[in-house]
């Protein structure tokens, strides 16, 4: 080799923070190209940083041991309260407001594949650090994975050969996972002869029927018990949760206000709930012939996101009395909703706001509206929210029939505190809002820091395992631990439950939080089911499945 080359020589072989740096480097960004490879329309995704991992550590091209762990301890923790942050604010209200019925079937789901994964170690003669992994493969679920290993290695006499077993495992599990997903779907459309076009269809019409998206309506006032009296007078239109906007009086629109009165032939504008509006025409007056969007001269609509501190915590009635202004919807991550006047308003809210130019300018200054602002994260929160969740996590815990005091670690700690967190929202001037890209970026520097590590560490067996070792046989039990749970929850869903196919396919793509297989999902149709049902049941099944994965270490250890 000419000695110009030495240095890089020195580079690969040298124990150094610039080797350590390098070598991580070329595993994730090569893991994650070879994760965008596409085999009959399937990924790897970010598993291909596993993947590249166990290349490099095979050919013992690998980093300081003391390094490896502090990297995936630390990528473990960002990347769990980064998922905290995200699930968090849906997390219960996806729970009971979307239905029990869809997150306990994809709750089965789980519980299913965590009880085959007992009974494969059990009376399969698979060890039970090889049999979470083959879990967390199986079910394509990483956060999993990171979990079982954390807890793992908090076990009392436990060595560096067993730390490995997991990244086998799921290494091994995991291509069939994804492709055990879609085979189902194909299966359950096969079995119970879909019509795919008669499915979108079904799905559209019932969900008009049961839409819950604010909408207006213009009513012409002909209930004579009306005349006379002020908005604040009439009680059920807060109670409803329907706002008054504008009211068109003497051949005028103005904003209405509490002190607003209304007199038999005016038309009023109300933004609410299909069904309460639909009731309301029977207490005011039927739909109005006049739409006041075409003479409102001297009023305008706009959207304003809620960005200066000062504005956070104030209600919806004291900003609408002080700015002269209208707020009829207000949009928050998952949700949009008529608010009360009691309502008080968060960071990052999205406020409809109706009212005069110069009052929206006043509003507009008031609530900050900055997007500058909305998309640059606060640091501090972060920082505090990641010691309060390493304290959480590292707090002795006594379950009766444990044989030793037990800790939620360095994945449970850090995500419930932040599912906590996230539910607040803000806390004075200090908002643990976090920006979608800020949370991706903090999310994807975790998990491919993690997988890296794990990758690096298992590499060295994970060849002799496939090849001259029980590989092909955990791929099996692997296949059993995807398979069965998914035919069993989808032949209930469908039989039992009737269920829509494309939200059958959403539930089990969800149950496992594939994205792989919720893209295939959502190419059979154009309609929106599959996104949301999934989107309904992930967080409880992402925390389930976290929750699961270290149930079984614990139990079995």
């Amino acid at each position: 080799m000419p000695p110009p080359l030495n240095w890089l020589i020195q580079l690969f072989n040298q124990d150094s923070v610039p080797h350590t740096l390098l070598i991580i480097s070329l595993v994730v960004s090569s893991g994650l190209m070879l994760g965008r490879l596409s085999l009959a329309g399937i990924q790897l995704g970010i598993a291909g940083v596993l993947f590249s991992g166990l290349i490099f550590g095979h050919f013992q091209i690998t980093i300081n041991a003391e390094v490896m762990h502090f990297l995936r301890e630390f990528g473990l923790v960002l990347f769990v309260y980064a998922i905290g942050l995200q699930v968090g604010p849906s997390f219960v209200s996806s729970f009971f407001r979307y239905g029990l019925r869809l997150n306990g079937m994809a709750s089965a789901v789980v519980i299913l594949g965590a009880l085959i994964t007992v009974l494969i170690s059990l009376f399969g003669d698979i060890p039970m650090p090889v049999a979470v992994g083959l879990f967390s493969g199986a079910t394509t679920n990483t956060p999993s994975l990171a979990a079982a290993q954390q807890v793992l290695s908090s076990l009392p006499n436990i060595d560096s050969e067993s730390l490995k077993m997991p990244g086998l495992g799921y290494a091994v599990a995991y291509p069939f996972g994804i492709v055990g997903i879609i085979a189902t779907m194909l299966v359950s459309k096969r079995l119970f002869k879909i019509d795919l076009a008669s499915e979108t269809r079904h799905f559209d019409d019932t969900q008009q029927q049961q839409a819950h998206v604010p909408i207006w309506k213009d009513l012409h006032v002909e209930n004579p018990n009306l005349n006379g009296l002020s908005l604040s007078q009439i009680p059920y239109f807060e109670g409803m949760k329907v706002v008054m906007t504008r009211i068109l009086h003497n051949g005028e629109v103005a904003v209405a206000s509490p002190d607003s009165q209304l007199a038999i032939g005016d038309t009023i504008r109300l933004v609410g709930e299909r069904e309460p509006l639909e009731q309301l025409k029977i207490l005011i007056g039927p739909e109005s012939d006049i739409d006041l969007n075409q003479i409102t001269s001297n009023l305008q609509s706009k959207r304003l996101v809620v960005t200066n501190k000062e504005a956070i915590n104030q209600t919806i009635g004291s900003l609408c009395l002080m700015y002269t202004v209208t707020i009829s919807r207000i949009h928050r991550p998952d949700v949009e909703f008529s608010p009360s006047s009691a309502v008080h308003v968060q960071f990052g809210d999205e406020l409809h706001v109706v009212g005069s130019l110069d009052a929206l300018n006043s509003i507009e200054k008031a609530l900050g509206n900055s997007l500058e602002e909305i998309n640059h994260p606060q640091i501090i929160p972060i920082f505090i929210g990641l010691t309060l969740g390493i304290l959480l996590g590292s707090l002795p815990l006594v379950i009766p029939g444990m044989p030793s005091a037990v800790k939620l670690g360095m994945a449970g700690g850090p995500l419930l505190v932040a599912i906590m967190l996230s539910r607040i929202g803000n806390w004075g001037t200090m908002t643990w809002h976090l920006p979608k890209s800020s949370n991706i970026i903090l999310k994807d520097i975790g998990i491919v820091l993690f997988l890296a590590c794990v990758g690096l560490h298992s590499g060295d067996q994970f060849v002799e395992t496939l090849v001259s070792g029980d590989g092909f046989y955990w791929m099996a039990c692997a296949a059993l631990i995807t398979l069965l749970p998914l035919l069993i929850v989808a032949t209930v869903a469908r039989v039992v439950f009737k269920l829509n196919f494309l939200s059958l396919c959403g539930l089990l793509a969800g149950s496992m939080t594939d994205p792989p297989a919720l893209a295939f999902a959502n190419n059979l149709s154009p309609s929106a089911a599959v996104s949301m049902t999934y989107a309904t049941v992930y967080p409880l099944v992402m925390i389930l499945r976290i929750i699961a994965a270290q149930l079984i270490i614990l139990l079995m250890a």
